[in-house]
């Protein structure tokens, strides 16, 4: 696993440090998108400050994009290969559970293109919504 992560760290051109290589090894295993005190909680006793800028980085360079799921806290969730230093290119929809409380991005499905009026320019678009995941809404079923 870890030969693919630093590949990854490599194809973005960021610096393969041990606390990067940790951190995104950490996030390549996970199905939800996890806020810093998860991440945090996982590598204990590893500072939060150099995880902190371990996510930011990998941010800049298009490995891993927030999510803003209206708790108040950012979430984080790897990237499609698309997105780079220039911009996250991968438009997908996040959902947020309101049972599990978890955040997960659904890379399959597209945000459409959104016409906005003349002199408007877009830089960031992000979509979320809110309800039961298919585990809970399956679990409740039974």
């Amino acid at each position: 696993m870890l030969q693919i992560t630093q590949e990854k760290l490599e194809q973005k051109k960021v610096n393969p440090t041990t606390m990067r290589l940790l951190v995104l090894d950490f996030l390549l295993t996970q199905n939800s998108a996890l806020s810093l005190s998860d991440i945090e909680r996982a590598l204990y006793p590893a500072d939060r400050i150099t995880i902190y800028r371990t996510l930011k980085t990998f941010e800049e360079y298009g490995l891993i994009h927030s999510i803003d799921d209206g708790t108040g806290v950012s979430k984080y969730a790897l990237c499609s290969d698309s997105c780079n230093q220039q911009g996250h290119h991968d438009l997908h929809l996040h959902f947020y559970c309101r049972e599990c409380h978890e955040t997960h991005c659904l890379p399959k499905t597209r945000i459409p293109k959104i016409n906005l009026p003349e002199g408007y320019a877009e830089d960031e678009v992000s979509l979320l919504i809110k309800g039961i995941c298919n585990k809970c809404n399956a679990s409740s079923h039974h």
